[in-house]
């Protein structure tokens, strides 16, 4: 942790006791706790359109979305993490996860959201297949070849 993103203490409550905790300075900023708030899970690089007829089925569903960026393709589930507490402190910060303790927020979604920093986002079926129509001229017949 740099500097410029020293510890502050705030106090929070927990198991009905006022507590204090330390927290990463720039996180007591981000009132939204947005890296807590969602799971961003690296998928294979979609390639044929068998590949991105699945995704459009996962983005169908409520909190999906697709997203691609300089590390590749993600699937994007908007879900809240359970330990959250109020100021976005971490209920369980000593025994917290190994993917948490490795995350590094000198430039994340506080910075600038993942849908602003994506190269592609898709959140619906509509956006979606139509970046599909685009990218393959033959889309509409796709479903000549399950038939087959």
């Amino acid at each position: 942790m740099n500097a410029k993103n020293s510890i502050k203490l705030v106090e929070v409550e927990k198991a009905g006791k006022v507590i204090e905790v330390a927290i990463d300075k720039k996180c007591s900023k981000c009132k939204k706790s947005i890296c807590c708030n969602s799971i961003n899970q690296k998928i294979p690089t979609p390639k044929t359109k068998e590949d991105f007829d699945h995704l459009l089925w996962q983005v169908s569903h409520e909190g999906i979305n697709i997203f691609k960026d300089a590390d590749g393709w993600f699937l994007h589930i908007e879900t809240n993490c359970s330990h959250l507490l109020p100021h976005g402190v971490c209920g369980i910060y000593e025994q917290r996860p190994w993917v948490c303790r490795e995350y590094d927020n000198d430039f994340c979604e506080f910075d600038e959201s993942i849908k602003e920093a994506s190269e592609l986002f898709f959140s619906t079926h509509k956006k979606l297949e139509k970046y599909c129509k685009k990218r393959f001229k033959k889309w509409g017949k796709r479903f000549e070849i399950y038939e087959s």
